[in-house]
């Protein structure tokens, strides 16, 4: 499966400067076998070791931070001959060892020319938690779900990805209705890696949610083997009520819809063990459509979104047929889908989206995002094709120094004056100017 951070990978290991590698996300997103896969095409020879449950990792780390001893070290668990420039050392769960963590300052110090990548499952816990962590002397690279056009070329439509990629909207226009078919079975699948391969080596999607219900019940138990005894039952709390918070027209998120009486401080633990495990990740309110928007953030005002829009639909039990069937997704249920989508898309493309509302909620923008020309571009997200823009118009009307908007939606792609409609399945080229 081919996954765009390899390119990013590539850049990391022929920049000046390198330093040791942190793949940081969720579990389940593909960290391992991206690094295995960069590893066997870009270097001679790959190093892997996982640092899980290893006695013999443990002590090497434990007795001092001498690279080289370290390196003969792994030599011999790894079996593999590490030279540098050409080997690519790939040191797995790094979070089960925090020496193994804070030895990375010293590979960037001390023998820049090894080429160390490490990755975690859980290492946003490990860090919050104080495990020691070389600041300034790492590099970083963050991985999410795959995206929809990730899975287009995983499932054999690599003209359908490209085409999406040149942004050409006449050629796009003319695959239009094929283009959402796809997108309605990526809503399905989602981007988990172990979900599309079933999706492939079984040929129908029946059995996709078996694979999802498997990585929901993985966080389910992560949450009672990793998280502070104290704050579990929380966490689950929260988890099991984000699709009928998602599914709600006010998408923010409200304590007390998690039980009558719930404040945010008795949470606030665990929403923060949930991000920093990457399963959940808040979009919080701007109230002030002006630059920089995390100045007029307000973090306690936000929405939750899931880590994939596959596992929400599991999450919430959807039926795949209400998906497949149709031209609107699925009832009440569909806006929630189409805007998980859209923030993940968004999150890929490395925009850091932020949605807005008024004090009173009355009026609300879905997503809000800075484009790279340092301009504020208000986004509405429809789930289907009926996509009149009342809170789109007013705000327009409210903020005149905003002059361009989008709204995504299951119709073609259309310039208009003030208001331009993308297809959701061209949500990353929002602010493409290749598109006219």
């Amino acid at each position: 499966m081919y996954r765009n951070k390899i390119q990013e990978l590539r850049a990391w290991k022929n920049k000046a400067g390198r330093k040791p590698l942190v793949l940081r996300g969720a579990r389940q997103v593909g960290k391992t076998w991206l690094l295995q896969e960069f590893g066997r095409t870009e270097y001679a020879h790959c190093a892997y070791i996982n640092l899980d449950n290893n006695p013999d990792m443990l002590s090497t780390f434990a007795l001092d931070y001498d690279v080289e001893r370290i390196v003969n070290n792994l030599e011999v668990v790894s079996g593999q001959k590490i030279t540098k420039n050409d080997t690519l050392i790939i040191l797995d769960e790094i979070q089960e060892i925090p020496r193994a963590l804070a030895s990375l300052k010293y590979f960037c110090e001390n023998a820049p020319d090894y080429h160390v990548a490490v990755a975690g499952s859980l290492l946003g816990i490990a860090l919050h938690e104080g495990a020691s962590f070389p600041v300034g002397k790492v590099d970083m690279i963050d991985i999410y779900p795959m995206t929809f056009a990730e899975f287009l070329r995983a499932v054999g439509k690599d003209s359908y990805a490209d085409l999406l990629e040149s942004g050409n909207p006449e050629q796009i226009g003319a695959f239009h209705d094929t283009l959402n078919d796809l997108l309605k079975t990526y809503f399905i699948t989602g981007g988990m890696p172990a979900v599309i391969k079933n999706y492939l080596d079984e040929g129908n999607l029946l059995t996709v949610r078996d694979v999802q219900s498997a990585i929901l019940n993985a966080y389910d138990q992560d949450f009672s083997k990793h998280a502070p005894i104290t704050i579990a039952p929380r966490i689950r709390e929260i988890f099991d009520i984000l699709p009928r918070e998602l599914a709600k027209e006010n998408r923010k998120f409200i304590f007390n819809m998690i039980r009558t009486g719930a404040r945010a401080k008795d949470y606030d633990a665990a929403l923060l063990w949930l991000e920093d495990t990457g399963i959940t990740t808040r979009v919080t309110r701007a109230n002030t459509a002006k630059i920089p928007l995390s100045v007029y953030a307000d973090r306690n005002i936000f929405k939750l979104f899931m880590l994939d829009v596959g596992l929400l639909g599991a999450k919430a039990r959807l039926p795949i047929q209400s998906i497949l069937g149709g031209n609107d997704l699925f009832g009440e249920f569909k806006g929630a889908l189409a805007e998980q989508f859209v923030f993940q898309e968004l999150r890929a493309a490395k925009y850091d989206p932020y949605y807005y509302a008024t004090d009173d909620s009355r009026a609300e923008i879905d997503f809000m995002v800075q484009t790279a020309q340092g301009e504020i571009l208000p986004i509405e997200v429809k789930s289907g094709t009926n996509t009149s823009s009342a809170s789109l118009n007013s705000f327009l009307r409210k903020n005149p120094a905003i002059s361009r908007a989008v709204k995504l939606s299951l119709l073609p792609y259309k310039v208009n004056e003030h208001i331009d409609n993308f297809p959701l399945y061209l949500a990353p080229r929002i602010d493409s100017t290749t598109l006219s």
